[in-house]
Formats: C-alpha cells, structure tokens, sequence
C-alpha cells in the first residue's frame, strides 16, 4: 500500500477521497512550449511523497529534471533543452544539447571520447539522446493496492548498409515511493555483427552537491583518467564549493559486487537542511554495466558530478576496442538492463548505505 501524508493506504480508502488520482500522484503526458525544446513531449511523474520527475518522449525519455520535494537532484546545464533536430554528432557538438539532468543516454554503437575506427569517425557519446520514441505508451495502473505508472517506448539506431539496434525503454515508479526504475533492452535488429556501447550519465547537481559531500561505492581501485585526475585522486570522493578555472576529473572505478552481483553508488550530502541530510543512490547488475566513471567537474556553473554505470569506460570506442571492454551484439541478440535511481531523504538512509559499501569493501579485502 502506498504511503503518503504519514499513513498506509488502500486503492479503496484512498480513492474514496479523490475525485483523480493525479490530486495524489501519477504519470501524465506534457509538452514544452518554447525556446529550442518547443514542440518536445514529455512523461511527468509524481511520486505522491516528494518525487518529481520528467522523461523526454522525444529525447530517448531521458530524465532532465526532478526534484525531491523543493530541492533539485540534478544538475542543468545553461544550453536548456533542445529538440532532437538540433542535435549536433560530429566532435564534441554533443555537449550544445547537453542539458544535464538526471539522466542521459550515451550509445548506442559509440560512447565517450570522440574517436575514429575503421567504421568511421564517432563524435563524443553517441546519436542515443537524439532518438525520439516510438510506440509510446504512458499508465496508471492498480496492481491490488499499489498503484504503477509508467512510460515505454522504442528508439532505434540505424543506418542502411550499417548497424541496427534497438532501444526498448520502459520506466516505472510507485505512489508513495521515491524511487525510479528504468528497464532497457537493447537489441541487434539487423543481420551483422554491432558495436554496442552505452553509459547512463547521472548527472548530480546543488543541493545535494555541495561543500562537504561525498561519493560513496565499494570501489576495489580507482584509476585517474590522465594527468589532471592524477592530481585529485587523494580527493576523489570529496567535494568542494564550486572552484573558478576547474578542469574536469575523470576518475575510472572497479567496484566491486555483493553476493547477489549487485553494485551501488550514491553521492550525499549529510549537511543538507541543517543536518537533514539527502541523496542520490543507484543499484544495477555489475554483469548488465560492468564499468562506473565518476566525472568530477565542481567548476563554476558547470558544478556537477556524474555517476556513470556502462558497459565501457568513456575513452571512445577505439580505444575501447584495443583495450578488450569494446562490446558486440549479434543479430537477434539481446541485452538487458536494470537500474534503480532513488532518493535518500535523510541521514539514516545515507548512514545505512555508507554502513553498507564500507562491510563490502573490508570483506573483499
């Protein structure tokens, strides 16, 4: 049963005091109606207990904003939301349309680094956020006395004469639960052999990225990306107040699994609301996203870190490739991806997650 306003409720009790269920929660479907991201189509959520959130129809149903009661969990960058017809693949024009959030997709035959093989040149992260959804479909929907809404949809990465795969995306949550699930398969829809990269890029901004936060993971090693990551490795977990001039971080992790091969991540801020405390926690199969990068950029403006689960790391898919991690789907094959995105809303929550990684990371030793 659904928890809200302080007490269990049942379907029948609950509807007895409304007249919609969108007076307590639920998904609907809206439009923006200006600037570069005018005309786009969006899944609103609300969670009923604090949880707001929207998926892009037209962006992949990619997450851009959401918040948890007044305070956002996600970073938004100054570019704002643009259609899918502005967006840019060559080279780092990627990051025109990047607008943060809480969720994009990079993928889905190229990921990270801008990069050249002998299939061509792939600009930074992939075509994956620029593919608008097909076979939408938005509900509300009663299972006994928990109430389900979602959207689903379908995007598809194709080229004649090239590779073809297929995104089905279906994202889910839960009255009275501040939780959001995302179940991707993807699948090799066409008659050869496909590159397939993808990476989940969290990306986490004020308030709960602020002076004295954290990253919390069970991480075995962390590996700095290059000569400027070298230099905050002793600090990679830790946050300060956003730095002028700041080059970006980018730190690579082991993690290393529970019993049930699960791995976890979250970034938290104990100070929050003076004292409260708040946060943001993944979970995902480490055999569904082998690899997580913390991106560490605590710049003016751009103040964010990325928690990043994937299949790769974000070097680019040559370097991917010559380093063994580079994935391939054949045709007809699939893979499937679970991730859990949900809201830590006080201390006791991010003191029992901390307790958590800390007990994994001693008995792995």
């Amino acid at each position: 049963m659904p928890r809200l306003f302080g007490k269990e409720w049942s379907k029948k009790e609950l509807l007895r005091h409304v007249g919609s269920i969108h007076q307590v929660g639920g998904v609907r479907r809206v439009c923006f109606d200006e600037g570069a991201g005018k005309g786009i189509s969006s899944a609103m959520f609300n969670t009923g207990a604090g949880l707001t959130f929207f998926a892009l129809i037209d962006r992949c149903l990619d997450i851009p904003v959401a918040f948890y009661k007044d305070a956002s969990l996600c970073w938004q960058s100054y570019t704002g939301l643009h259609r899918p017809d502005f967006f840019e693949p060559a080279g780092l024009g990627w990051l025109r349309t990047f607008f943060g959030g809480l969720m994009i997709t990079c993928g889905l035959t190229a990921a990270g680094a801008p990069s050249e093989d002998a299939a061509g040149v792939h600009g930074l992260h992939g075509r994956a956020t620029s593919l608008p959804a097909e076979d939408v479909s938005l509900w509300n929907t009663w299972i006994g006395d928990e109430l389900e809404m979602g959207v689903q949809g379908t995007m598809r990465e194709a080229m004649v004469f090239g590779d073809y795969l297929e995104l089905r995306r279906r994202i889910t949550a839960r009255l009275g639960v501040n939780s959001i699930l995302i179940n991707d398969t993807v699948t090799n829809q066409g008659y050869r052999a496909s590159p397939f990269m993808i990476i989940y890029h969290i990306n986490i901004g004020f308030p709960v990225l602020s002076e004295g936060s954290e990253l919390l993971t069970a991480s075995g090693r962390v590996i700095p990306r290059d000569k400027e990551a070298e230099k905050g490795i002793e600090q990679f977990n830790t946050f300060a107040s956003p730095q002028p001039g700041y080059k970006e971080q980018v730190f690579l992790h082991e993690l290393i699994e529970d019993k049930e091969g699960f791995c976890e991540s979250a970034l938290v801020n104990p100070g929050f609301n003076n004292g409260e405390g708040l946060g943001v926690h993944l979970i995902w199969k480490k055999e569904q996203l082998p690899y997580f990068t913390e991106w560490k950029q605590i710049g003016e403006g751009t103040y964010t870190v990325g928690m990043e689960p994937g299949n790769c790391y974000p070097l680019g898919r040559q370097t991917e490739r010559e380093e063994g991690r580079l994935q391939t789907l054949q045709p007809g094959e699939e893979h499937h991806i679970e991730l859990k995105i949900s809201v830590l809303e006080n201390n006791a929550q991010i003191e029992a997650v901390r307790t958590k990684l800390q007990k994994l990371k001693s008995d792995s030793l």
